[in-house]
C-alpha cells in the first residue's frame, strides 16, 4: 500500500455477548462491526448525525457481501479498515477488510463489500450527493484507487455447476 494513502479504520473489541457456542464471535456481530465502520465513513465523507438531520440526508446499505477467514475471540481488539472501490452521483461501492490486533496474524480475519445509497430521508428516495460530499468522496476514490485490488472483493456466492451423468 502507498505511504501516502490513509485508510479510514475503527476499532472495537469482541464483547462477551458476541461470542457464541463454539468460543467465537457470533457471524452477525461482523457485520454489526462492519456497519459500524461504515458510520465512521459517514462521518468522513461529510454527513455526521447533524448534517443527516439537517438535510435530511441519509445513507442506507443496498447490498453487502461478507467473507468470515479466521475466527475471533472474546476480548480480541480489531481494526476495520476502509476504502471506496467506485462511486457514482449517489452510491458509494464500500470495501473493509477485519483485522485481529494481537500481532499474530497479518492477515484480516474477515472482509465485507457493501452498496451504500445516498437517500433524502423525506421522501425516503435516492438523491445525487450535495456538492460538498460529493467532493469528499472523490477525494477519498481517488486516493484509493492508487490502491491494489480489494482481495476478496467481487466474489459469487454459488455452487459449482455439476456436471450431470445420463444413462445410455
Amino acid at each position: 500500500m502507498p505511504p501516502a494513502v490513509a485508510l479510514p479504520s475503527y476499532r472495537a473489541t469482541v464483547r462477551a455477548e458476541w461470542v457464541d457456542y463454539n468460543g467465537h464471535m457470533r457471524d452477525a456481530f461482523y457485520m454489526l462491526l462492519f456497519s459500524l465502520a461504515g458510520d465512521e465513513l459517514i462521518d468522513l465523507i461529510g454527513l455526521p448525525d447533524s448534517v443527516r438531520k439537517e438535510r435530511r440526508r441519509s445513507i442506507y446499505t443496498l447490498e453487502a457481501h461478507l467473507n468470515y477467514l479466521h475466527e475471533i475471540k472474546e476480548g480480541a481488539q480489531v481494526r476495520i479498515d476502509m476504502r471506496l472501490l467506485a462511486h457514482d452521483v449517489k452510491r458509494i461501492h464500500l470495501y473493509l477488510e477485519m483485522f485481529a490486533l494481537d500481532g499474530q496474524r497479518a492477515e484480516p480475519v474477515a472482509a465485507s463489500e457493501q452498496m451504500l445509497l445516498h437517500v433524502d430521508t423525506s421522501g425516503p428516495r435516492s438523491i445525487a450527493f450535495d456538492p460538498d460530499v460529493a467532493a469528499r468522496v472523490r477525494e477519498l476514490a481517488e486516493a484509493h484507487a492508487a490502491l491494489p485490488p480489494a482481495r476478496f472483493a467481487g466474489h459469487v456466492i454459488g455452487l459449482p455447476a455439476v456436471t450431470r451423468r445420463h444413462a445410455t
